[in-house]
Order: C-alpha cells, then sequence, then structure tokens
C-alpha cells in the first residue's frame, strides 16, 4: 500500500476516524494503530506479517531477559543476551537479504575448485522494510542493555516495530523518542495539524511529480542502457538521479512524519538539506539523519570511535559505511557506494590532522561544489544495477561524445524544481504552517483536498514504489 494512492487515502481517514473515536482510551488506541499497521504491511504480502511479529516477540522477549539481570552482578549475563540477540536479529536479515548473493558469488569459486554443482538458490522474497524494522528493534534491546531505556510492554515494542507510518523506510525511531509518546494518550493543536497537512502535501508532490517524472523520463532509460546515450544525457541523468532520490526519500520522510503527527505523535527529522554539506561529514549529518545516527551510536561508537588513534579511526569509519553501504542490499554496487563515502570520510579526517597550520580555508561554496559532485559520483554505483555498469557509465561521461537527446525543457524544469524545493529557505515551511493553521478548519481541509486533486491531475500515470522500499 503506497502513501500517494486514493486505497491508502482512504485506509488512513477509516484509521484516522477509529483511533480519535477512542477518547481517553489509550490501550485501545495502542491496539487499533496495531491491528491498522499490520493491515498496511499485510496489504502487501500477508506472509510476512508474521515475521514482522515474530521480529518483535524476539526483541521484547530479550529485553525483558536482560533487564532482569542486575547491571553490575549480572553484567555478563546481560552482555550474552545481548549479543545473542543481535546474532538473532542480524541472522534473520542476512538469510533473507544476503542468502542468495552470497550463494551466487560461491558458486564459480566451488567450481573453480572442481566441485561442479549447483548450489541452493532459494529466490527469496524479500521482505519490505526489513531493514527498518530490524535495526529498530535491535537498537531498543541494545538501549535495554545499555540503561538507556527500560524494558517496555509487548504492545508497545510491538507498535514501536510495526506502525505504519514509518514501518517500510522509516525514519528509524528509536524507542527513548517513541515508547515515552505510546504511554500517554496523544494531543494534536491546530499548529501541529496544520505542519503536518502541509508536509504530507508537501511530500506528495515531491514524490508524485518530481521523483516520479524524473525516473520515468530522464533516469531510468538512461540508467537501462548508459551505451546508447552521449556523456551530456549521461551526466544530466546523474545530476537528475540526484534530486530524485533525495525527492523520492524525503518525500517519504515528509509524508510519514505529517502522518504519524496527524494521529498524535513526533517523528525526528530525516533530511536537512544535505546537497548544501560543505563536506562528507556534514552530508551525513544532513542525509538519512536516522540512519547515519543509527551507524554512529550501534556501530562507529562500538568499534571504538574515535579513540585508539588516527588510523584507528579511519579503520572504523571505513568499516562502519561498507557495512552501512551493504545495509542498502546484496550488491557489489552498494558496497562500493559505501567505500567510497568512508575513504572520503578518512580522507577529511586526516587532512584535518595534517593540514599545515594557517593553511586558508576553502570558500564554503567550493566545498558544497566538490562534496556534492562526490555525492553525484556515489550515487552513480548506488544507482547502477552492476559494477560493469557503473564504470560503464562513467566512462561515457568521460568520453564527451554523442548528441544531447534527453535534455529536455521539462527535464531540465524538474531538476531545477527539486533543487529550488531543497534549496529554499528552511523557514519558509514553518510560515506557511503558521498561515495554515490560521484558516479556519472546513477551508483548510477544502486547501488541503484541492492541492492534492491538482497534484494528483499532474503527475505522470501510476505511481512507483519508493526507492527505499527495496531496502
Amino acid at each position: 500500500m503506497l502513501f500517494p494512492t486514493l486505497t491508502f487515502g482512504l485506509f488512513f481517514l477509516v484509521v484516522y476516524t477509529l483511533v480519535w473515536s477512542t477518547g481517553r482510551h489509550n490501550e485501545w488506541r495502542k491496539i487499533l494503530l496495531l491491528v491498522a499497521s499490520w493491515i498496511f504491511y499485510g496489504a502487501w504480502d500477508w506472509r510476512f506479517v508474521t515475521l514482522l511479529i515474530g521480529s518483535a516477540f524476539l526483541n521484547w522477549g530479550l529485553a525483558r531477559l536482560i533487564d532482569r539481570f542486575d547491571p553490575e552482578e549480572d553484567a555478563p549475563h546481560r552482555k550474552s543476551l545481548m549479543i545473542i540477540g543481535v546474532i538473532a536479529n542480524l541472522s534473520i536479515l542476512g538469510f533473507f537479504k544476503y542468502f542468495d548473493f552470497f550463494i551466487g558469488e560461491l558458486a564459480p569459486i566451488v567450481t573453480a575448485w572442481g566441485f561442479a554443482r549447483d548450489l541452493p538458490l532459494l529466490q527469496i522474497v524479500l521482505p519490505i522494510g526489513i531493514s527498518f524494522f530490524t535495526f529498530q528493534g535491535m537498537s531498543y534491546m541494545i538501549d535495554v542493555w545499555r540503561g538507556r531505556v527500560k524494558a517496555a510492554s509487548l504492545l508497545d515494542i510491538t507498535l514501536l516495530m510495526s506502525f505504519f507510518p514509518h514501518l517500510v523506510a522509516g525514519p528509524i525511531v528509536r524507542a527513548s523518542h517513541l515508547i515515552p509518546q505510546f504511554r500517554e494518550t496523544p494531543k494534536v493543536n491546530r499548529g501541529m495539524m496544520a505542519m503536518a497537512l502541509l508536509l504530507i502535501v508537501w511530500g506528495l508532490f515531491k514524490k508524485a511529480v518530481i521523483a516520479s517524472e524524473l525516473a520515468t523520463r530522464l533516469v531510468d532509460p538512461v540508467f537501462f542502457d548508459p551505451s546508447a546515450y552521449g556523456s551530456l544525457d549521461l551526466l544530466f541523468a546523474a545530476y537528475g538521479y540526484a534530486v530524485q532520490i533525495y525527492c523520492d526519500f524525503s518525500a517519504y520522510s515528509d509524508m510519514a512524519i505529517g502522518l504519524a503527527a496527524l494521529l498524535g505523535y513526533r517523528f525526528p527529522r530525516n533530511f536537512e538539506q544535505p546537497y548544501r554539506a560543505a563536506s562528507l561529514q556534514e552530508f551525513w549529518r544532513r542525509w538519512h539523519m536516522s540512519l547515519s545516527s543509527w551507524l554512529r551510536d550501534y556501530l562507529y561508537i562500538g568499534l571504538g570511535g574515535n579513540r585508539g588513534g588516527l588510523m584507528f579511526l579511519c579503520r572504523n569509519l571505513m568499516i562502519t559505511m561498507l557495512l552501512g553501504g551493504i545495509w542498502h542490499g546484496a550488491k557489489w554496487t552498494f558496497l562500493i557506494w559505501g567505500g567510497l563515502h568512508g575513504v572520503v570520510l578518512a580522507a577529511e579526517r586526516i587532512w584535518r590532522d595534517v593540514k599545515p597550520e594557517g593553511w586558508p580555508m576553502l570558500p564554503r561554496w567550493i566545498g558544497i561544489f566538490i562534496t556534492f559532485h562526490i555525492v553525484v559520483l556515489g550515487w552513480i554505483f548506488f544507482r547502477s544495477e552492476s559494477f560493469d555498469g557503473a564504470i560503464s557509465y562513467i566512462a561515457g561521461i568521460a568520453s564527451w561524445g554523442g548528441t544531447a537527446t534527453m535534455i529536455t525543457p521539462l527535464g531540465l524544469a524538474l531538476v531545477v524544481l527539486g533543487l529550488e524545493m531543497h534549496f529554499m529557505p528552511p523557514q519558509i515551511m514553518p510560515a506557511l504552517a503558521l498561515r495554515l493553521r490560521r484558516i479556519p478548519a472546513p477551508a483548510m481541509g477544502l486547501l488541503v483536498g484541492m492541492a492534492i486533486l491538482l497534484i494528483d491531475s499532474m503527475r505522470y500515470e501510476g505511481v512507483a514504489p519508493f526507492i527505499y522500499y527495496q531496502f
């Protein structure tokens, strides 16, 4: 069930009405939300609702066991249970996401050793959003072990991992942020509702008009067969994909935040104009902020962080980004994308330590220009179906040959509009929300409805799944 569809709109209207009809009966509210979340996920494939429930039971049960032991006297038992939980979570994720990949990579090696036999490719269906709800449950269990949160009820943990606004593509909302909200009867004021509706309409426009149009008319055709296009088309499509993936993913986050707010819950921001970054370190503080902070807190710091000297720091950065790359999927292109980011992040830290004292600082706009093009280079690997395809794409750009057939007025307008939406002053949204909240409720609903109908008339026929559904 996709957000920008009539089916989801009707589903949400029913859920919204039922949830707010519960009044102050908070437990019934959470049960309704949980059932609605399972219906939302089951609309894709009912078989995997049991996986979602099982993952919640796993993390709830282990966290309860960890919480029963004294942090000082029984520290080894607590740590053993935490390790068991991490292994169990990663095993589930690894089976669904990486089993066929590793078997496929192992087959040529086995054949080269003289064992000519077929290895079992299971053609496993990847459950939508498995990486997101697995990381969410695992972080809750680790936080209980660290003493940052207390073990919560089964209902709260199951809802934490199943809550439909962020279930399949984030943001990764941590237990310490959302569970305290579940324990209180939520309230919504006019300001919260105005901002929520504005975010939903904003996200709908970014997804249905800009991202979908760029994908259909520019990015997908060029990346499908790079050899059929000239260097300018390839370069333009790379810029187009940078705009597409930002508009697509930030649109999901905007809509998720808005939908949750209409139900009375606050999600953290997930994007903060990432292409304004003047370094790759700053980029990761602005892009997919919930994942980057998760990788920092549960992987980078766990590896030792910046303790142990510069070389250990660089090692930890590389491991974190390589694993962050492979988190996106079982493809060498994701690993290379993560490795590229790791190398640049390490180079930035090395330069910070070794640059001569008094060395002049580059103007910020130069840092933004360089960082943006490093990110675009990484997006080529991220989007390409294979390593050979990515190399062919980059070689095509470097050849400076061929004619430009894909640089159309509509394509240029979409790229420029997407960048303008990205770079607009951040205070505009709160200012618009303030104006919207002053409008009477019926007029507000009418205005939002007209905006949605206008967007629907502008968009390409049909709605493609969000890019991050595959992760």
